[in-house]
């Protein structure tokens, strides 16, 4: 290891730490993955403030972790006993941290926009992942901390030396720097960010880890052996702003991420040591749902909100169909189970997916889709042999499986050639019963319309021929139409990547 870190180096940093608090009563929020960066970060700000009589310890410093629900169940682990240690400390030496574990909302989790409202997977062109469980949980506690002081100053583990990209981003907010050392947050007024190893390389993190023990009781050692269980060099970072280089990069990510074509983390986590191996079945799984060659049949061909839209004399496809949401959530529930009964002790609890998620997968199967079936508790009581426990919910007066399947059956017997025939009446007759206790019905024949006109085709063949004829339409009478549908380049494909970045959710 080449380093620059010494001894009066580290003084020094802790010294400007400690000037910099009392400078002022603005609150500070320091940004924790669990990662190398931000522990290194952590641990230089704590020995600083330990430093400081106690008296002169006012104000409080905020610890945040950013836990996607997805995250690599060894790191999560790892995080959620960290955050427990540090409480314990701060509360025995009286010292002004508080951890703070922030997650998605229950409606905008990775699952719930996966296998409830269907979302492709992410991918290069299409990151919905990102802003909704990292940025928006981030942003919305930093927010809420403005409001109370009027700004706050956080504190990341960010580097020049991690990409050139990273170099020139800091380089230029270092330019428009309010005070020293403080540089504005381009996403968020108020907020001043604070990068004690700014000019830190790679090597200066891991001499000061090994060189200065852990404040709050954890081993350095350990997390170093977690590096080297993988290949990469980088942590994924505090996700504050969209354009950051994507997790799927990092060491530290999420064990479903789809932005690389391998986890080559947990391949070797796996790989490098046999007691790992229980993680298989989610390597798998990652690798099932992410199969890029196997996606668009496994999609409806219409858009979110049921519309056409085209490219290439094809339609884009949209969310996906309800037999594959339908083994994807089933999927998962047997890996989970499987991990509960097979896994190491301190894995038996784990959710992979949980309770209010599964909650607001079915609110948006039964109302949002009219998948009045129900199935979510069949399948949860199927693969799990208890019975889903759901104490608000509102059943409305809707079919049992056996009358489901009638309806079903005699579709396929009167429409043999008719795909969606079943979906419009299924769509149909729950528009209906959700209207039937309402004493205004107004609108009820426009949502009625829009179902019809969203499911009247035969398939997706008969839908596209219909597309194709409407654009045609409006361009032989001058009105506005999708120039690019028109536009057949010779030996074109399907266009997946083009296409999913046109859907908008």
């Amino acid at each position: 290891m080449t380093t620059t870190i010494t001894k009066e180096t580290v003084e020094g940093l802790k010294e400007t730490i400690r000037n910099l608090y009392l400078a002022d009563d603005i609150p500070w929020v320091i940004g924790y993955s669990g990662g190398k960066d931000s522990t290194a970060t952590l641990q230089l700000v704590w020995q600083a403030i330990e430093g400081l009589p106690s008296e002169n310890r006012t104000k409080t410093i905020h610890i945040i972790n950013t836990d996607t629900l997805v995250e690599s169940p060894i790191v999560s682990m790892w995080v959620k006993k960290s955050l427990a240690t540090m409480d314990k400390m701060a509360d025995k030496n009286k010292l002004p941290f508080v951890t703070h574990r922030l997650t998605p909302k229950a409606d905008n989790t990775y699952w719930v926009n996966l296998i409830g409202r269907g979302y492709p997977f992410p991918r290069l062109k299409y990151r919905w992942c990102t802003d909704r469980l990292k940025i928006q949980p981030v942003n919305n506690f930093i927010k809420d901390k403005i409001a109370q002081h009027g700004e706050i100053i956080l504190v990341l583990g960010t580097r020049k030396a991690e990409s050139t990209q990273r170099a020139k981003t800091m380089a230029y907010y270092e330019k428009k720097r309010v005070r020293e050392l403080l540089s504005p947050n381009p996403t968020l007024a108020n907020e001043l960010v604070f990068s004690p190893l700014e000019n830190w390389t790679n090597d200066d993190v891991w001499v000061f880890l090994m060189q200065y023990k852990n404040p709050w009781g954890y081993s350095n050692n350990d997390l170093l052996a977690l590096y080297r269980g993988a290949t990469a060099d980088n942590e994924c970072p505090l996700m504050t702003e969209k354009n950051l280089p994507s997790c799927g990069k990092s060491r530290f990510g999420c064990w479903v991420c789809t932005m690389v074509e391998k986890d080559k983390s947990m391949e070797a986590m796996i790989a490098n040591d046999s007691e790992k191996s229980w993680m298989t079945p989610l390597l798998n799984f990652r690798n099932e749902f992410g199969d890029l060659e196997a996606d668009r049949d496994r999609r409806s061909f219409r858009r979110m909100n049921g519309d056409l839209q085209g490219n290439h004399g094809q339609l884009y496809h949209g969310p996906y169909k309800k037999e594959t949401r339908e083994l994807w959530l089933k999927r998962l529930l047997e890996i989970q189970k499987e991990i509960q009964e097979t896994g190491p002790e301190e894995f038996r609890n784990i959710e992979l997916i949980s309770s209010s998620e599964l909650h607001e997968i079915r609110r948006i199967w039964v109302y949002d889709k009219h998948e009045f079936e129900d199935s979510l508790p069949k399948i949860y009581q199927e693969v799990l042999n208890k019975e889903f426990d759901d104490p608000q919910w509102i059943a409305s007066e809707t079919f049992d499986k056996e009358e489901w399947d009638i309806l079903k059956q005699t579709c396929l017997d009167m429409y043999k050639d008719e795909q969606l025939a079943f979906e419009m009446m299924y769509s149909l007759v729950d528009i209906e019963i959700q209207a039937a206790g309402m004493s205004n019905r107004a609108g009820i024949l426009d949502t009625i319309d829009k179902c019809i006109k969203t499911n009247f085709y035969r398939d997706e063949k008969d839908a596209t021929q219909y597309y194709s004829e409407r654009v045609s339409r409006k361009k032989k009478f001058g009105g506005k139409y999708d120039e690019k549908f028109l536009d057949i380049p010779e030996g074109s494909d399907d266009l997946q990547e083009e296409e999913i970045k046109k859907d908008d959710h």
